[in-house]
C-alpha cells in the first residue's frame, strides 16, 4: 500500500471512529445560590446532581454564590447556563413554577390548625405533576426551562416582640420586603404594616439589628443568619406558615440536550424526601422556647386572608392563575372537607 493510500485509510478510520463515538457536551456552568456557599446543604445536593447530569451527557461545573441577586444576574446575562436559586428569583424565568410559593397556596387547615404533613403533600404532588412530560410546555417559557424543584420549608413570621401575635397588631410595624417580589410588598401594605426594602443577603441582619420588626423566613435560615439574635428573649417565631418555599433549577434550553430538563425534573421530584430531611432537621434545631403557637380561630382567619390576598395578587400578575388552580385542586384532593372546596375561587 502506498503512503498516499495509507494516509487515506487512516483518515477514514479516524472519521469512522469519531462518528461511532458520541461527542462530549461542552461544560455547562451552574450558578448555585446557598446561604452557606460551597458548605451548604443545597450546594451538596447540587454536587450529587452533577453525577446524574453526566449520565445524560452534560458536564456541570458548579459555582457557589452567597448573594442570590448576583447568581441570578449571571444567569440572565449568559455567564451561567443553569441557575439554582429560590423561587423569589426563578419566578422571573417561569411564573408557573415560581407561583408554587404563593401565599398560603399549600396550606391545608384542619381543626383550626395548619396540617403541615398534608401541606407538604400538596407541594410534593404539585412538584410531581410539574415533573411529568405532559408539563413540558408549562415548564418552558421562552429560552428558559424548569429543570427541578426542591422543598425549602415553610416561611414563618419571626418577630422581635412576641406580643405581636395577631394580624391587627402588625399595623404600623416594619417588615422586611424583597424589592423583586411584588407580592410581599402588597401583602405587607394590606395588613397596615410598612415594607422595608431588603433582599436575601441583608434581611437577616436588618432583623437582628432592629431595622425591621418582623421578617418571613424558613427554619433553614435560623442558624446561618443567626436569627436567634433578633428573636432574643422577647421575640418569637409564629408557628403558622405564610407560604411553603422552594428552590428551583432553571436552565437555558439552548445549552442542554433535548429532553434534559424533563428528566432532570423527574430526578429532583424523586429526591423530595431528601429535601424534606433538611427542612425537618432545621426545624428541630430551633429551641421550643422560640416558637409561638397561634390560636385556632386566628389560624382560620389568617388562612382566609392569605387566600384572598393571593387571588388579588394573581389578578395583578404577581402569581400565575394556572398554578393557583392546580394547587387548589390538590388541596381539595387531600382535604375535601374544607369549605373552600365548595367555592369557585381560584378555579
Amino acid at each position: 500500500m502506498t503512503l498516499r493510500l495509507k494516509a487515506i485509510a487512516a483518515g477514514l478510520g479516524v472519521a469512522m471512529l469519531t462518528a461511532a463515538t458520541p461527542a462530549l457536551a461542552d461544560k455547562q456552568k451552574v450558578c448555585v445560590f446557598d446561604i452557606l456557599g460551597a458548605g451548604g446543604d443545597v450546594f451538596n445536593m447540587a454536587k450529587d446532581y452533577t453525577l446524574f447530569a453526566k449520565g445524560l451527557g452534560s458536564d456541570l461545573q458548579l459555582e457557589p454564590f452567597t448573594d442570590e441577586k448576583i447568581a441570578s444576574e449571571n444567569f440572565k446575562t449568559g455567564q451561567c447556563d443553569m441557575l439554582v436559586a429560590t423561587s423569589f428569583r426563578t419566578r422571573a424565568y417561569n411564573s408557573i413554577a415560581g407561583s408554587i410559593d404563593a401565599l398560603g397556596a399549600a396550606s391545608v387547615v384542619k381543626d383550626g390548625k395548619v396540617d403541615m404533613p398534608l401541606s407538604y403533600e400538596v407541594v410534593k404532588r404539585t412538584i410531581q405533576l410539574f415533573a411529568g412530560e405532559k408539563a413540558n410546555d408549562l415548564m418552558t417559557q421562552g429560552n428558559y426551562q424548569v429543570a427541578g424543584i426542591i422543598p425549602f420549608g415553610a416561611a414563618y413570621l419571626y418577630t422581635r416582640d412576641r406580643s405581636i401575635n395577631s394580624v391587627e397588631k402588625l399595623a404600623g410595624k416594619k417588615i422586611a420586603s424583597f424589592d423583586y417580589d411584588s407580592a410581599q410588598k402588597q401583602m405587607i401594605s394590606k395588613v397596615g404594616a410598612s415594607p422595608v426594602s431588603a433582599d436575601i443577603s441583608n434581611f437577616g441582619a436588618k432583623f437582628n439589628n432592629g431595622s425591621v420588626d418582623i421578617i418571613a423566613a424558613p427554619a433553614a435560615a435560623y442558624k446561618p443568619l443567626e436569627l436567634y439574635k433578633g428573636v432574643g428573649t422577647k421575640g418569637a417565631i409564629a408557628r403558622f406558615p405564610v407560604a411553603v418555599l422552594t428552590y428551583q433549577i432553571v436552565l437555558n434550553k439552548g445549552k442542554f440536550p433535548d429532553g434534559f430538563a424533563q428528566k432532570s425534573r423527574d430526578y429532583w421530584a424523586k429526591r423530595f424526601a431528601d429535601g424534606m430531611k433538611i427542612v425537618d432537621n432545621a426545624e428541630k434545631a430551633i429551641p421550643a422556647s422560640a416558637w409561638m403557637e397561634i390560636a385556632p380561630a386566628d389560624s382560620v382567619k389568617y388562612t382566609v386572608l392569605l387566600r384572598e390576598s393571593r387571588i388579588d395578587l394573581a389578578k395583578g400578575g404577581a402569581y400565575d392563575p394556572k398554578t393557583l388552580n392546580i394547587m387548589k385542586n390538590i388541596r381539595c384532593g387531600v382535604n375535601r372537607g374544607d369549605s373552600e372546596c365548595a367555592t369557585k375561587n381560584e378555579l
